[in-house]
């Protein structure tokens, strides 16, 4: 370089966006091994989502409540429409169907401690119900999924609500991957699997092919246990209006709409990036399919995806849910990419917090494993008491917000105690963008 050249302004090397170093890293591993992606978790990619919320608090047009005298009910009441025993809960939240097989016996049995302390349910997730889940949890909700690990009568009239699995956020129209190495003698034995052969769930139920199926597999399921639990249907989050509207007519006493930034035990990469609708999306259509039925909380919607805090739970509420549930939060909660074992997550290739390890079977947490060793390192009765603990602040959270606009009850919550910061969200969520009284889409205005 000569003198001339020093004194030139240097030029900074940008990195495509189009084609990013991961991507093109992406690129390479495809090139290398012909085989696509795996991974467990959520979406990563940033989607609007609840942080595109804020709430208005109370000021002279809404009275706000004293949080030191004056109470906010939290309690909620799922399978209210049939069923002979709805299901009673202390607080809005329940926890996600997470199966033995993904997670760990202990980690099984530590959500059934914290739930049943929180005063909430949990859910079985694939592969059928583990004795610890069962015997530590207070309320159970036992999931049928298309691939019927594990599915028998008797643990169908051991459940207090059963849960008809037709999609998840995570891959609507895909079915999920359980890897060899997890499927352990236990696991095998409970879905009738060979040991350490990769597994995958099938994508949709092998007796049905219709709504109308539907209808005759939730009568089929309430003449098993009598009439006694509710049926939920769990749908993820595609087509809202159509999917619950077909729910609710099928003879659903709950519907379980799950987002696209719901995780997963394992499945392709490409079906969690870009198949699926944000959370905040799918909420208000699924209201409206309730409303346009005169099904309103009559049939429960429960939504989950992404639910991290009492805001969101907050929110998700306001625009029409009856209650969340939560899969991730609650495994981090346990204890799960804990950075005191970020050297042992980098040997595995990833990092605290990357959530990529899921579907290996070597979490050195011992949550999303079947090795006894790894597994050994959860105390159920600790990491119980830690879902406890976070369980508690996601409520006080939630209501502190209600108190703060005025409500009595978390369900009084309402969409006018809302405005959105982007345009997107506003037209997701259909309340006002934030300082006008209008959103995309509002009736009446045009435009």
């Amino acid at each position: 370089m000569n003198e001339h050249d020093k004194r030139l302004p240097q030029t900074v090397p940008i990195q495509s966006a189009t084609f990013s170093k991961a991507v093109n890293a992406e690129i390479r591993r495809a090139a290398a091994t012909g085989i696509y992606d795996i991974r467990g978790g959520g979406a990563k990619r940033k989607v609007p989502h609840f942080d595109d919320l804020l709430f208005l608090g109370a000021s002279i047009s809404r009275y706000p409540l004293e949080g030191y005298r004056e109470t906010c009910a939290t309690n909620v009441t799922l399978g209210t429409r049939f069923a002979k025993n709805p299901v009673e809960l202390e607080i809005p939240i329940t926890i996600a169907g997470m199966s033995f097989g993904a997670l760990s016996a202990q980690a099984k049995e530590a959500l059934g401690r914290g739930a049943s302390a929180a005063g909430t349910s949990t859910t079985t997730g694939d592969g059928g119900m583990t004795s610890e889940e069962r015997e530590h949890s207070t309320k159970l909700v036992y999931q049928y999924l298309p691939s019927r690990y594990g599915m028998n009568p008797d643990d169908l009239r051991r459940a207090d609500a059963i849960e008809v699995v037709v999609g998840q956020g995570a891959k609507p129209g895909g079915g999920g991957m359980l890897l060899g190495q997890k499927i352990s003698d236990r696991v095998a034995e409970m879905r009738t699997l060979p040991k350490g052969i990769d597994q995958r769930s099938a994508c949709r139920h092998p007796d049905w092919t219709g709504p109308d199926d539907l209808e005759i597999k939730i009568l089929e399921l309430r003449e098993i246990t009598g009439w006694r639990v509710p049926v939920f249907v769990k749908v993820g989050g595609t087509r809202p209006y159509y999917d619950v509207a077909l729910a609710v007519k099928a003879g659903a006493d709950v519907v379980v709409l799950d987002g696209m930034q719901g995780g997963t035990a394992a499945t392709q990469d490409v079906f969690i990036e870009h198949v699926g609708l944000p959370t905040l999306a799918c909420i208000r259509p699924a209201v409206r399919a309730l409303q346009d039925l005169g099904m309103h909380r009559e049939v429960q919607l429960v939504v989950s995806g992404g639910i991290r805090s009492g805001a969101d739970v907050a929110k998700a509420m306001a625009l029409g849910a009856d209650a969340v549930s939560i899969g991730t939060a609650a495994m981090v909660a346990l204890g799960d990419n804990d950075p005191k074992w970020e050297a042992e997550y980098q040997a595995l290739g990833t990092t605290a917090g990357a959530y990529d390890d899921w579907h290996e079977g070597r979490d050195p947490a011992g949550i999303t494993t079947q090795d006894p060793e790894l597994a050994a390192r959860l105390d159920p009765v600790e990491g119980g008491r830690r879902l406890r603990n976070y369980l508690k602040v996601m409520t006080l959270e939630a209501q502190t917000i209600a108190r703060a606009c005025g409500h009595n009850h978390l369900h009084n919550l309402e969409p006018e105690d809302l405005c959105a910061l982007t345009m997107e969200a506003a037209a997701m969520a259909q309340v006002p963008l934030a300082g006008t009284d209008w959103y995309p889409g509002k009736p009446g205005s045009g435009y």
